[in-house]
């Protein structure tokens, strides 16, 4: 029960922290466009169930997938995509340590 909750804090903090520290002027923009990434999480309403503590996301939801993370790898070279890139790669990290423990 305490995991979950700690995966979902972490997809609040480690892009409040990233924000902080790469985008000081447009922090706070920076944080909400981050924050405006989770929306790749809508991917789990076509699973059954919708959500599986056992089950590893990575590569298992459509915008989890390693040709969708290659992609959300390539916004980092486009300037004005890169807080997206950032916080679509930021997301897919921690639900990759999710597979992991």
């Amino acid at each position: 029960m305490l995991l979950p909750l700690l995966h979902l804090i972490l997809h609040v903090v480690i892009p409040g922290i990233t924000a902080r520290l790469a985008y000081r002027k447009i922090w706070l923009n920076a944080w909400l466009i981050m924050m405006l990434t989770m929306i790749v999480d809508l991917d789990h309403l076509l699973a059954s169930p919708v959500y599986d503590p056992d089950r590893c996301g990575i590569n298992f939801h459509p915008f989890h997938t390693y040709p969708a993370i290659g992609a959300y790898f390539l916004l980092l070279f486009v300037p004005k995509l890169r807080i997206i890139g950032v916080g679509l790669l930021i997301h897919m990290g921690l639900d990759f340590i999710d597979c992991i423990v």
